[in-house]
């Protein structure tokens, strides 16, 4: 899987994704490239690899750091595909100068979650930058895991309900209100979800970590790659009201916000009930916040009845978030 964070320069994500795939085509036995990891098939198991880079601003946020945000970001791309993770990479590249105080509190919070998770960091590489040259630290993560089924991005279905974990966009808007020094109580919502989705994993159609594009990159591409019409419901959106207050204060679009310790997921009718009794166990948000229909695109149900497309974002998205 090849993924890319939008920056400054003007690409379009998906376009240019596409552009590298056409040059860098080499698939041999993996599939599921273009989902959240790719998978080989073992015969009575699933391999299922994936890997993610890291450049956040600022590096020390309210819930977290980058080392957290690495190793969760990791595991979680490998848990919503069905898979529980075997082993995780880690390569650094540090900035010349860059304080050994703050490397080792990194350090540790990766060390936290390994032990937390039983995860283990197996293998890395380290490397110091001439200053100047690099933002002060960058964090590379990939990891493997075993799956007996996989999660598809396209197994979502006509009649199935769409819920999600808990509420969403607390990491965006924890980094945002810590850089423009608002004060807020909201902090990231990062943590690793293995365990909420292997309880409910074997009900689940279609699952995906609202990352970067936040809600709506995520849930176009379920709808898109299932053919599927999802209408979401604007009296049920997971967003917290300081979540809501502080995105029309900045000016943003709430369902491009992203989370980094939640999960959105399409589970058919005869088991949603059962799905967020397990899941409400790990946090009372949970809930369903749409249907899927026959059709496709994505459209929100506002509270007047009328339907509002919801595209897939487009242009600069928010700078140095994951």
């Amino acid at each position: 899987m090849i993924e890319l964070e939008q920056g400054g320069g003007g690409f379009k994500n998906n376009e240019l994704i596409k552009e590298l795939r056409q040059i860098i085509n080499l698939k041999k036995d993996w599939s599921n490239i273009e989902d959240d990891s790719a998978v080989y098939d073992l015969g009575n198991q699933k391999l299922v690899f994936t890997t993610d880079a890291f450049i956040i601003d600022p590096i020390f946020f309210p819930g977290g750091d980058i080392g957290k945000i690495a190793v969760c970001g990791t595991i979680n791309d490998l848990a919503v595909m069905g898979a529980q993770p075997i082993g995780l990479s880690l390569s650094i590249v540090i900035e010349e100068g860059f304080p050994k105080k703050d490397l080792l509190k990194i350090a540790n919070s990766i060390n936290q979650i390994s032990q937390e998770t039983q995860i283990p960091i197996v293998t890395g590489d380290t490397k110091v930058i001439d200053k100047g040259k690099l933002d002060k630290i960058e964090v590379t993560t990939s990891g493997v895991g075993l799956a007996d089924n996989i999660i598809n991005n396209s197994g979502c279905q006509p009649g199935d309900n769409i819920i999600t974990s808990g509420d969403l966009g607390e990491h965006g808007l924890a980094l945002l209100a810590y850089r423009f020094d608002y004060q807020t109580k909201i902090k990231s919502d990062c943590q690793p979800l293995i365990n909420e989705i292997n309880s409910v994993k074997n009900y689940l159609t279609s699952a995906k970590d609202p990352t970067r594009g936040g809600l709506a990159a995520n849930i176009n591409e379920i709808a898109k790659k299932s053919k599927v019409k999802i209408i979401l419901d604007e009296k049920k959106l997971p967003y917290k009201k300081e979540v809501v207050a502080l995105t029309n204060l900045l000016g943003l679009d709430i369902f491009n916000l992203p989370s980094e310790g939640r999960f959105i997921a399409s589970v058919g009718q005869e088991n949603t009930e059962s799905v967020l009794n397990k899941l409400k166990e790990y946090n009372k948000e949970a809930k369903i916040i749409g249907q899927v229909e026959m059709g496709e695109g994505v459209f929100l149900k506002t509270k007047f009845n009328s339907l509002r497309k919801i595209e897939m974002p487009r242009g600069k998205l928010i700078p140095r978030i994951c």
